[in-house]
């Protein structure tokens, strides 16, 4: 997979946690927001006792639908010790269809309060999405 059009990077921020993304659709863009999260969380996932969730949501607009699926992973988190590492996402507008695989948490360095609307606004060009999110830290 050509993965030269999307990615995540962490942005300086005074003082939570900011995380640049990008990607050529919105699917990619979710992933690449996910995958980054897991990251700042400094998350290890098990390769053992594979587990696999659906998720479905619709939101209002495209920031929402960043922040909601986040929002739920990070519940995952919390509620299941659930984190996930393959991503099948399929969005439609402002709703999204997710089949999600990964494993327990074995190990988690930094937690993430929240994610936020602060500054959050999903910007298209010709390579496709970029985006901002800001977590509560």
């Amino acid at each position: 997979m050509d993965r030269s059009n999307q990615g995540h990077r962490e942005v300086e921020h005074t003082a939570d946690w900011e995380l640049e993304v990008w990607g050529p659709n919105m699917a990619t863009l979710l992933e690449e927001a996910a995958r980054g999260m897991y990251e700042l969380m400094a998350v290890e996932v098990s390769d053992e006792l594979r587990r696999h969730r659906g998720v479905e949501m619709r939101a209002d607009d495209r920031e929402q639908l960043v922040v909601s699926f986040l929002d739920e992973l990070l519940f995952l988190a919390e509620a299941e010790d659930l984190a996930f590492d393959c991503f099948l996402l399929k969005v439609e507008d402002t709703q999204l269809v997710a089949h999600l695989e990964g494993g327990f948490i074995v190990a988690r360095s930094k937690e993430i309060k929240a994610v936020t609307f602060h500054g959050l606004e999903i910007g298209s060009s010709g390579e496709g999405l970029r985006t901002r999110v800001v977590f509560d830290v």
